[in-house]
């Protein structure tokens, strides 16, 4: 056994205890003050007083939220970037969340009464289209789909499908509507909302995690999948769909965040290896842990005013971005 591998329950733990301490400095911090005891009845207890229905009504379903889209996003970029061999995949560069916002937009607008559950479905067809279509695009190129060209494509059709979101704002008069959706951002989650997007998220999850194996054959050879007997078609369908299961909830319950599929994955690679039995699993931890982070932040550096959690992600994210593509698209390390 190798050094990495009797790191591993070691690495799992740290992961793990990283996650819960960040959770709970989510709920102690913030405008309102709070301490550790209040978060404790507010979990354990029927206690009510102002501090602890904060907790309960406003700040716990956010922060659940904030788990939920992190461990989304971060695990979908993660089978993108498995499946493509594409260290540059990420739902919101490759059209997927600028798809789902488009219909969003489309469905507000059409169907004003529509329940969150139908938005949500809303989000899965845009998620979908916009995905479909950038494939489409890269894939007319001869010697099909290059890491670049599906960047190409995905940053055309975002777009696109933003100006889509954008002129059906303006013509049906739900701008301020739309917007608090492409914005990014967790502000006002309710648990109602948290009832129809949390089963996906963690369904999608627990496909992924099924399907790890395979997409480690997948990710370092098809011909050698092939010849492993996979089915690698009938593979490669199951986790796309997957993958817009888990971008559409994550688009649906916080809008456009860009940024955390492409970061995290490649975070978690370089610590655990290629081996997505692995990679899956800690993306999810990671990516959570990440967005709780970046929301607490959100909601604390100039308190009581919230500072977009898309810019915070930005912050983090161009920068890695940028250093991916300086290497010339390799992963890391």
């Amino acid at each position: 056994m190798n050094r990495r591998a009797r790191a591993l329950p070691v690495l799992f733990f740290g992961f793990l205890l990283l996650f819960v301490l960040m959770f709970l400095g989510a709920m102690v911090w913030g405008a309102a003050d709070t301490t550790v005891r209040d978060v404790w009845l507010a979990l354990t207890s029927s206690e009510r007083n102002q501090k602890i229905d904060i907790l309960r009504e406003i700040r716990f379903p956010r922060e659940v939220a904030a788990i939920g889209v992190g461990a989304a996003l971060s695990v979908s970029g993660a089978i993108m970037q498995g499946m493509t061999r594409n260290p540059l995949a990420d739902p919101g560069l490759l059209g997927i969340t600028a798809g789902a916002n488009a219909a969003l937009a489309i469905a507000i607008a059409l169907l004003p009464n529509l329940d969150y559950f139908g938005n949500m479905i809303a989000c899965f067809i845009g998620a979908g289209t916009g995905s479909l279509i950038v494939w489409g695009l890269s894939a007319m190129r001869k010697g099909g789909a290059s890491p670049f060209h599906l960047v190409l494509a995905g940053a055309a059709v975002s777009t696109f499908f933003f100006a889509v979101a954008e002129g059906v704002a303006l013509i049906f008069k739900i701008s301020k509507d739309v917007s608090m959706w492409t914005a990014g951002g967790l502000i006002g989650t309710t648990w109602n909302q948290l009832y129809w997007v949390m089963p996906v998220i963690f369904v999608g999850i627990l496909g992924a995690i099924y399907f790890s194996r395979q997409l480690t054959i997948l990710s370092l050879n098809e011909e050698i999948a092939v010849g492993l007997g996979q089915k690698t078609q009938h593979i490669k369908s199951i986790l796309f769909v997957i993958t817009i299961l888990l971008a559409g909830a994550a688009v649906s319950l916080a809008g456009n965040l860009v940024f955390v599929g492409l970061v995290v994955p490649h975070i978690v690679r370089s610590i655990v290896g290629v081996d997505y039995r692995l990679i899956i699993p800690s993306a999810a931890i990671i990516g959570a842990t990440l967005m709780l982070l970046a929301d607490t932040l959100g909601r604390t550096i100039q308190a009581p005013y919230e500072t977009p959690v898309v810019a915070i992600l930005a912050m983090v994210g161009l920068p890695f971005f940028l250093i991916i593509v300086r290497k010339g698209g390799q992963a890391f390390p």
